[in-house]
Protein backbone atom coordinates (compact mmCIF):
# COMPACT_ATOMS: atom_id res chain seq x y z
CA UNK A 1 0.00 0.00 0.00
CA UNK A 2 2.84 2.34 0.86
CA UNK A 3 4.67 1.38 -2.30
CA UNK A 4 1.64 2.23 -4.46
CA UNK A 5 1.35 5.60 -2.80
CA UNK A 6 4.99 6.41 -3.55
CA UNK A 7 4.49 5.49 -7.18
CA UNK A 8 1.53 7.88 -7.51
CA UNK A 9 3.54 10.62 -5.85
CA UNK A 10 6.41 10.16 -8.30
CA UNK A 11 4.03 10.25 -11.29
CA UNK A 12 2.42 13.44 -9.96
CA UNK A 13 5.87 15.04 -9.59
CA UNK A 14 6.79 13.96 -13.09
CA UNK A 15 3.55 15.42 -14.50
CA UNK A 16 4.24 18.71 -12.68
CA UNK A 17 7.76 18.77 -14.10
CA UNK A 18 6.45 18.06 -17.62
CA UNK A 19 3.81 20.78 -17.27
CA UNK A 20 6.42 23.26 -16.11
CA UNK A 21 8.65 22.33 -19.06
CA UNK A 22 5.70 22.69 -21.47
CA UNK A 23 4.81 26.13 -20.07
CA UNK A 24 8.43 27.23 -20.39
CA UNK A 25 8.56 25.89 -23.97
CA UNK A 26 5.25 27.63 -24.81
CA UNK A 27 6.57 30.87 -23.37
CA UNK A 28 9.71 30.59 -25.52
CA UNK A 29 7.60 29.77 -28.60
CA UNK A 30 5.24 32.71 -27.95
CA UNK A 31 8.20 35.04 -27.56
CA UNK A 32 9.77 33.81 -30.80
CA UNK A 33 6.47 34.17 -32.67
CA UNK A 34 6.07 37.73 -31.38
CA UNK A 35 9.58 38.64 -32.53
CA UNK A 36 8.94 37.13 -35.95
CA UNK A 37 5.67 39.05 -36.34
CA UNK A 38 7.37 42.29 -35.25
CA UNK A 39 10.16 41.80 -37.78
CA UNK A 40 7.62 41.08 -40.52
CA UNK A 41 5.69 44.25 -39.65
CA UNK A 42 8.89 46.31 -39.67
CA UNK A 43 9.97 44.77 -42.93
CA UNK A 44 6.56 45.53 -44.41
CA UNK A 45 6.87 49.17 -43.35
CA UNK A 46 10.33 49.45 -44.85
CA UNK A 47 9.29 48.14 -48.23
CA UNK A 48 9.24 51.24 -50.49
CA UNK A 49 6.10 51.81 -52.43
CA UNK A 50 6.67 51.60 -56.11
CA UNK A 51 6.43 55.06 -57.68
CA UNK A 52 5.18 54.93 -61.21
CA UNK A 53 7.85 56.01 -63.60
CA UNK A 54 7.18 59.35 -65.23
CA UNK A 55 7.22 59.23 -68.92
CA UNK A 56 9.79 61.69 -70.16
CA UNK A 57 8.06 64.61 -71.84
CA UNK A 58 9.34 65.26 -75.28
CA UNK A 59 10.63 68.82 -75.70
CA UNK A 60 8.41 70.95 -77.92
CA UNK A 61 10.22 71.74 -81.08
CA UNK A 62 10.13 75.44 -81.90
CA UNK A 63 9.80 76.03 -85.56
CA UNK A 64 12.67 78.07 -86.87
CA UNK A 65 11.44 81.01 -88.92
CA UNK A 66 12.89 81.71 -92.31
CA UNK A 67 14.49 85.05 -93.14
CA UNK A 68 11.39 86.04 -95.10
CA UNK A 69 9.09 85.13 -92.17
CA UNK A 70 11.28 87.09 -89.72
CA UNK A 71 11.13 90.17 -91.94
CA UNK A 72 7.35 89.80 -92.22
CA UNK A 73 7.02 89.50 -88.41
CA UNK A 74 9.16 92.61 -87.98
CA UNK A 75 7.03 94.57 -90.45
CA UNK A 76 3.86 93.53 -88.59
CA UNK A 77 5.34 94.65 -85.25
CA UNK A 78 6.35 98.03 -86.70
CA UNK A 79 3.08 98.61 -88.56
CA UNK A 80 1.44 101.98 -87.91
CA UNK A 81 -2.19 103.09 -88.16
CA UNK A 82 -1.44 104.78 -91.51
CA UNK A 83 -0.01 101.58 -92.96
CA UNK A 84 -3.08 99.63 -91.82
CA UNK A 85 -5.37 102.25 -93.36
CA UNK A 86 -3.32 102.28 -96.54
CA UNK A 87 -3.90 98.54 -96.87
CA UNK A 88 -7.64 98.90 -96.24
CA UNK A 89 -8.36 101.96 -98.41
CA UNK A 90 -8.23 102.30 -102.17
CA UNK A 91 -6.27 105.08 -103.89
CA UNK A 92 -9.56 106.76 -104.79
CA UNK A 93 -10.77 106.73 -101.16
CA UNK A 94 -7.50 108.32 -99.98
CA UNK A 95 -7.44 111.01 -102.68
CA UNK A 96 -11.13 111.89 -102.19
CA UNK A 97 -10.99 111.87 -98.38
CA UNK A 98 -13.33 114.46 -96.91
CA UNK A 99 -14.17 115.29 -93.28
CA UNK A 100 -17.86 116.09 -92.84
CA UNK A 101 -18.66 119.80 -92.47
CA UNK A 102 -14.98 120.77 -92.88
CA UNK A 103 -13.49 123.00 -95.59
CA UNK A 104 -10.69 120.68 -96.72
CA UNK A 105 -8.85 123.39 -98.68
CA UNK A 106 -8.76 125.62 -95.62
CA UNK A 107 -7.67 122.69 -93.42
CA UNK A 108 -4.88 121.84 -95.87
CA UNK A 109 -3.67 125.45 -95.74
CA UNK A 110 -3.67 125.32 -91.92
CA UNK A 111 -1.57 122.14 -91.99
CA UNK A 112 0.89 123.78 -94.38
CA UNK A 113 1.08 126.95 -92.25
CA UNK A 114 1.90 124.96 -89.10
CA UNK A 115 4.45 122.74 -90.88
CA UNK A 116 6.04 125.79 -92.54
CA UNK A 117 6.90 127.09 -89.06
CA UNK A 118 8.95 123.93 -88.39
CA UNK A 119 10.63 124.09 -91.81
CA UNK A 120 12.81 121.04 -92.61
CA UNK A 121 12.63 119.72 -89.01
CA UNK A 122 9.04 118.70 -89.52
CA UNK A 123 6.53 117.91 -86.79
CA UNK A 124 5.23 114.71 -85.19
CA UNK A 125 1.80 114.02 -86.60
CA UNK A 126 0.27 113.38 -83.15
CA UNK A 127 1.24 116.93 -82.12
CA UNK A 128 -0.17 118.36 -85.35
CA UNK A 129 -3.52 116.55 -85.03
CA UNK A 130 -3.79 117.69 -81.42
CA UNK A 131 -3.17 121.29 -82.46
CA UNK A 132 -5.78 121.09 -85.24
CA UNK A 133 -8.22 119.14 -83.00
CA UNK A 134 -8.38 116.16 -85.34
CA UNK A 135 -8.83 112.53 -84.38
CA UNK A 136 -5.91 110.18 -85.08
CA UNK A 137 -7.95 108.38 -87.74
CA UNK A 138 -8.93 111.56 -89.61
CA UNK A 139 -5.42 112.95 -89.24
CA UNK A 140 -3.86 109.76 -90.58
CA UNK A 141 -6.14 109.77 -93.61
CA UNK A 142 -5.38 113.42 -94.23
CA UNK A 143 -1.61 112.81 -94.07
CA UNK A 144 -1.99 110.00 -96.62
CA UNK A 145 -3.95 112.33 -98.88
CA UNK A 146 -1.43 115.17 -98.57
CA UNK A 147 1.43 112.78 -99.30
CA UNK A 148 -0.33 111.55 -102.46
CA UNK A 149 -0.82 115.20 -103.46
CA UNK A 150 2.92 115.79 -103.05
CA UNK A 151 2.32 118.43 -100.36
CA UNK A 152 4.17 116.65 -97.54
CA UNK A 153 6.61 113.82 -96.95
CA UNK A 154 6.28 111.32 -94.08
CA UNK A 155 9.31 110.13 -92.16
CA UNK A 156 8.80 106.97 -90.06
CA UNK A 157 10.41 107.21 -86.60
CA UNK A 158 10.41 105.34 -83.27
CA UNK A 159 9.14 107.73 -80.58
CA UNK A 160 8.49 106.62 -76.96
CA UNK A 161 8.68 102.95 -78.02
CA UNK A 162 6.01 103.51 -80.66
CA UNK A 163 6.33 103.84 -84.40
CA UNK A 164 4.93 107.09 -85.75
CA UNK A 165 5.51 109.65 -88.50
CA UNK A 166 7.10 113.06 -88.67
CA UNK A 167 5.46 115.26 -91.30
CA UNK A 168 7.64 117.60 -93.36
CA UNK A 169 6.28 120.24 -95.71
CA UNK A 170 7.30 119.57 -99.29
CA UNK A 171 5.54 122.41 -101.07
CA UNK A 172 3.12 125.15 -100.05
CA UNK A 173 -0.21 125.20 -101.90
CA UNK A 174 -0.95 128.33 -103.91
CA UNK A 175 -2.92 130.87 -101.91
CA UNK A 176 -4.89 133.76 -103.37
CA UNK A 177 -5.10 135.56 -100.03
CA UNK A 178 -2.32 138.02 -100.92
CA UNK A 179 -4.17 139.37 -103.98
CA UNK A 180 -7.77 139.05 -102.78
CA UNK A 181 -8.21 142.86 -102.49
CA UNK A 182 -5.96 143.84 -105.40
CA UNK A 183 -7.60 146.69 -107.38
CA UNK A 184 -6.56 145.15 -110.70
CA UNK A 185 -9.24 142.46 -110.34
CA UNK A 186 -12.05 145.04 -110.53
CA UNK A 187 -10.20 147.91 -112.23
CA UNK A 188 -12.56 150.13 -114.27
CA UNK A 189 -9.75 151.16 -116.69
CA UNK A 190 -8.09 147.76 -117.02
CA UNK A 191 -8.38 147.81 -120.84
CA UNK A 192 -6.39 151.06 -121.06
CA UNK A 193 -3.68 149.86 -118.65
CA UNK A 194 -0.23 149.00 -120.04
CA UNK A 195 3.40 149.39 -119.00
CA UNK A 196 4.07 152.16 -121.55
CA UNK A 197 0.60 153.74 -121.57
CA UNK A 198 -0.79 156.78 -119.81
CA UNK A 199 -2.44 154.45 -117.28
CA UNK A 200 0.25 152.05 -115.97
CA UNK A 201 0.86 149.86 -112.87
CA UNK A 202 3.99 151.95 -112.20
CA UNK A 203 1.97 155.10 -111.54
CA UNK A 204 -1.46 153.68 -110.62
CA UNK A 205 -3.04 155.43 -107.66
CA UNK A 206 -5.33 152.43 -106.99
CA UNK A 207 -2.33 150.10 -106.54
CA UNK A 208 -0.53 152.61 -104.35
CA UNK A 209 -3.56 153.00 -102.06
CA UNK A 210 -4.02 149.21 -101.85
CA UNK A 211 -0.35 148.56 -100.95
CA UNK A 212 -0.42 151.25 -98.23
CA UNK A 213 -3.64 149.81 -96.79
CA UNK A 214 -2.15 146.27 -96.71
CA UNK A 215 0.96 147.52 -94.95
CA UNK A 216 -1.14 149.12 -92.20
CA UNK A 217 -2.92 145.86 -91.42
CA UNK A 218 -1.69 144.12 -88.23
CA UNK A 219 0.46 141.04 -88.81
CA UNK A 220 -1.35 137.83 -87.84
CA UNK A 221 0.32 136.06 -84.95
CA UNK A 222 1.28 132.49 -85.79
Amino acid sequence: MVKKKDTLTDEAEKIKTDLAALKKKKKVLDSSAKKINTKKAEKKKKVPTKVPKKTAEKPVKVKKLTKKELEEAKREAEKTLEEELEEQLTDEEIENFQIEKVDMERLTNKVCDVLAEHESDGMFQSELWKKLKLSSRDGSRLSLKLERMGTITREKLLENNRWTYKLILKKTPISTQSIENAPCLVCPVEQKCSLEGEISPTNCQFIEDWVLAEMKKPTKSK
